[in-house]
């Protein structure tokens, strides 16, 4: 059934938002983050993965950090946070934790050849969502925009400051 035209307007006239809202970056980031998060969530879930998996596992891939500790500075994630997310990846064959044979206290973490498959999945997900979510910029417009991301997380975070480790998680 089509609208007339007065209907559409009204619903139209309804549905958005105000002006003083439309001129905050800030909220526009939010909204854009929250809708980013809901496909995101929704491809994990189809696929049966989760993005705290998917987080570690791009950690370990790049072989920086081996052990607990650094895995959760790196992440961001509470320490005891960590240990139920390797908990989770552990039983599902993902990664293997060992003792480091340096100092007995610390666990050292490794991907296994089953969480680089995974990991491959997760790289597909996080695609998709690129894809559908940036489908409206042309290629100039992304990396523009992902330039400028990238600059203020760095701002914001130590974690995200340019550095060679930035071009390759970009370009992989």
């Amino acid at each position: 059934m089509t609208q007339t035209a007065p209907a559409a307007a009204e619903q139209e006239r309804i549905a958005a938002l105000p002006q003083e809202l439309l001129g905050s970056t800030v909220l526009l980031l939010k909204r854009l983050g929250d809708a980013v998060k809901e496909r995101a969530v929704a491809g994990y879930v189809l696929a049966g993965v989760s993005p705290y998996h998917y987080g570690v596992l791009a950690l370990l891939a790049e072989g920086a950090r081996e052990t607990q500790t650094a895995i959760a500075d790196s992440l961001g994630f509470d320490r005891s946070q960590l240990v139920g997310i390797l908990d989770e990846l552990e039983e599902l064959g993902l990664v293997e934790r060992r003792r480091d044979p340096n100092d007995r206290r610390r666990h050292v973490v490794t991907i296994t050849a089953e969480g680089k498959r995974t990991l491959a999945r997760h790289r597909a997900i996080i695609k998709q969502v690129d894809e559908e979510f940036l489908a409206p910029l042309g290629e100039r417009d992304r990396e523009a925009l992902h330039s400028l991301l990238l600059r203020l997380a760095g701002h914001h975070d130590a974690r995200f400051a340019p550095g060679e480790h930035c071009k390759t998680a970009v370009n992989s």
